[in-house]
């Protein structure tokens, strides 16, 4: 007899992978041109992980997430990171409500999706506090323990890293986001479709011009995280994407290769790729179609390498070449 997590029909990954399809298209309509972005963010969601999206200004990263928030009906916060930002202004503080008595006033970590807009920007305390609420999905304050929303998800934002005032997210940080989504500019004639649609009266700053659709009801993530986990994968899967990571470690490009939180990353990102694709298992092609994704921030390409224009994404693809995958 199959428990929660028994392998879920062919027609129920069907009709999940129906419904993240079509929320794939719903958010294609509203953040253009940026297709790969909105999958491998959803995906993310999908498969419970946080997301760091990074571009310059003006690519739609807040516009995806406060979409996706609305097309799957959820909560969204957003908190602009600053240099002055502390720990007690994301996660809440104690106020005395009487004489020996307080009362908790949460902070605006405790959304659905909390967009944390211009990560790098913020100093390492409070950081660090938005670190243990993604790795441990509560909040303490004053010793007690606040468990944040089952949906709970950081959206965290970054301008790259060579633009004056931001500064590099160290490692143990990095590691912690499931993905890492890179936005960059639009096509030419996305960019002119972009012109229309703000002539037509969108305004990124007012939702009802979007033209989304009616929110999905809020058991909607979790049945698309539940069909996502009954996604079957293979023994020899399991060796592809264990020999993909490892071989970042080993790799003459890089100096930093990626931890084992790596691995279960893309494994999960794989599941929920399958599922978008209406498969009830796993291929190869979608370990390697999210391994940049996942391992880009994950691994550092060796100094010298980097001055002459090698970058982890073509590190990565180097990889994906020499490791064989299986048939």
């Amino acid at each position: 007899m199959g428990g929660p997590e028994a392998l879920a029909p062919a027609d129920e990954i069907g009709r999940q992978s129906a419904v993240a399809n079509g929320l794939v298209q719903a958010l294609g309509g509203v953040v253009l041109g940026q297709e790969p972005a909105v999958r491998e963010a959803l995906a993310a969601l999908i498969a419970r992980g946080h997301v760091l999206l990074e571009g310059v200004p003006g690519t739609a990263k807040t516009l995806l997430v406060r979409s996706l928030s609305l097309a799957l009906g959820l909560e969204f916060r957003r908190i602009q990171f600053t240099p002055d930002l502390m720990p007690s202004d994301i996660t809440g503080i104690s106020l005395l409500a009487g004489p020996g008595t307080f009362t908790f006033r949460p902070g605006p970590i405790f959304g659905d999706l909390v967009l944390a807009d211009e990560i790098n920007r913020a100093p390492a305390k409070t950081q660090a506090a938005l670190l243990e609420a993604m790795q441990e999905r509560s909040v303490t304050v004053d010793g007690t323990s606040h468990p944040l929303s089952g949906a709970f998800t950081v959206f965290a934002t970054q301008n790259p890293v060579e633009f004056e005032g931001t500064y590099p997210l160290p490692e143990a940080e990095l590691d912690r986001f499931l993905v890492k989504v890179v936005l960059g500019y639009p096509a030419a004639d996305t960019e002119q479709a972009i012109l229309h649609r703000v002539l037509g009266g969108f305004e990124a700053d007012d939702p009802a011009s979007y033209g989304l659709g009616p929110p999905m009801s809020g058991a909607t993530l979790e049945a698309l995280r539940r069909a996502a986990r009954q996604v079957r994968v293979e023994p020899a899967i399991v060796t592809y994407v264990t020999s993909v990571v490892r071989a970042t470690r080993t790799s003459p490009s890089l100096t930093l290769g990626a931890s084992p939180r790596g691995s279960v990353a893309l494994l999960k990102l794989a599941q929920a790729i399958a599922l978008l694709e209406g498969r009830e298992y796993v291929v190869p092609d979608d370990v390697k179609s999210m391994a940049a994704a996942v391992l880009r921030h994950r691994v550092s390409v060796a100094p010298e390498l980097e001055l002459e224009g090698v970058t982890a994404d073509a590190a990565i693809a180097a990889i994906l070449e020499q490791v064989d995958a299986p048939t």
